[in-house]
Formats: C-alpha cells, structure tokens, sequence
C-alpha cells in the first residue's frame, strides 16, 4: 500500500495482482529500463531529451524496486552523476 500526500490531499494506493502479472510487469520494465539506458549513451541525442528520459527512468525503477528482487535492483539502479 502507498500512501502520498498531495497538497492537502492523501491518496492510498494498492494493486493486487497474481505472480504471473507481477513478473509480466517486471519483464517490461526491465525491458523499457534497458531501452532508456542504451539510448541514454547515445551521443546525437539532445541534452533536454536526455534530462527528460533521465526522469523517465527514476520514475521506472521506483516502479521497478516494487516488484523486483533486491540483486535484479541493483543492476539497474541509477548511478550518481558527478557535478563539475
């Protein structure tokens, strides 16, 4: 169950699935993860875009850490960048 609270509004979440649907899930965001991560490398995409799949992708492995194991996790979890 998670709870949120939004400006003054609490919102309870909660998703009741079979393992069949939660290793569906997993497999297509491990796959939508992989995709974000290769073209994350790709050096002719724009800073702006990138900045945007970069957000795209934390908010895929929060969803990711929901259903996956802990070891599956740590493969994709995202790396630090550092500030220069």
């Amino acid at each position: 169950m998670v709870i949120q609270q939004y400006s003054e509004v609490i919102v309870v979440l909660g998703l009741l699935m079979s393992e069949m649907e939660k290793d569906e899930i997993e497999y297509l965001l491990r796959r939508e993860l992989e995709e974000l991560l290769l073209d994350l490398g790709d050096h002719r995409i724009d800073h702006m875009v990138k900045r945007a799949m970069q957000e795209r992708y934390g908010v895929l492995f929060q969803l990711f850490k929901k259903v996956a194991s802990h070891k599956d996790c740590i493969k994709y979890m995202p790396r630090k960048r550092i500030q220069r």
